[in-house]
């Protein structure tokens, strides 16, 4: 059985009853402002999949949940080090099995991904064919992962390659609108829309009431 779509009227409308109980305990509970920044800025390209403003926003989507304040350094814990942490978190709290759903779902869109060199870290390393080849042994261990239902490893080694291209493009590092990543960049956009929705869904049923560390940069008043 497929899992449903929602809109992100559809998210807002299931966490309100929620959003409203732990306002009422906490006043601008962190929990609920991390789920606002990124409703909002889902919200901005709700409809579009294969632009470079789709991975940008959707990315600071999932940065709204998963950012961590490092109160030792005075400054934000590392990207991959906090969407690491945060992703391992949900995966256990999430009982209902959205996410794991959306990577049995997509398994060939993850796949896909995965025998994408130009998503390769270890390729970008020394770009050579030898490099291109082995960037792609990701691909093979995940069909083991998944009838493992190692859930984490396929999540991990994803989000890491979409990663990559939000890098690529946040420093500058990629032409808007370029020809040479658009087949990349619609199927990273793609995953990482369900899998947004995927744990957003998971936070909203399972993980409101989780301590999810200090937010970074709170709004004050």
């Amino acid at each position: 059985m497929e899992s449903e779509t929602f809109t992100i009227r559809d998210l807002r409308r299931r966490w309100k009853p929620t959003k409203e109980r732990l306002n009422s305990e906490h006043d601008s509970h962190p929990t609920a402002i991390r789920i606002h920044r990124s409703f909002s800025w889902l919200a901005s390209v709700e409809n579009e999949d294969d632009s470079d403003t789709s991975l940008i926003c959707r990315w600071i989507a999932f940065n709204a949940m998963y950012g961590q304040w490092n109160s030792e350094r005075r400054e934000p814990t590392a990207d991959r080090a906090g969407w690491g942490t945060f992703l391992e978190r949900i995966l256990k709290l999430d009982d209902s099995g959205h996410i794991s759903q959306v990577l049995v779902e997509n398994k060939k869109l993850v796949m896909t991904i995965l025998d994408d060199e130009y998503l390769s870290r270890y390729f970008w390393e020394e770009p050579t064919e030898i490099r291109a080849k082995k960037s792609k042994s990701a691909k093979f261990k995940a069909q083991t992962w998944y009838i493992e239902k190692r859930w984490i490893m396929i999540l991990d080694r994803v989000v890491e390659r979409i990663y990559l291209l939000r890098c690529q493009l946040m420093h500058g590092a990629a032409t808007f609108g370029g020809r040479l990543n658009r087949t990349s960049l619609r199927h990273c956009s793609i995953m990482l829309r369900h899998l947004l929705q995927g744990t957003l869904l998971a936070v909203i049923d399972h993980g409101a009431d989780e301590d999810w560390g200090l937010m970074c940069y709170p709004p004050l008043r």
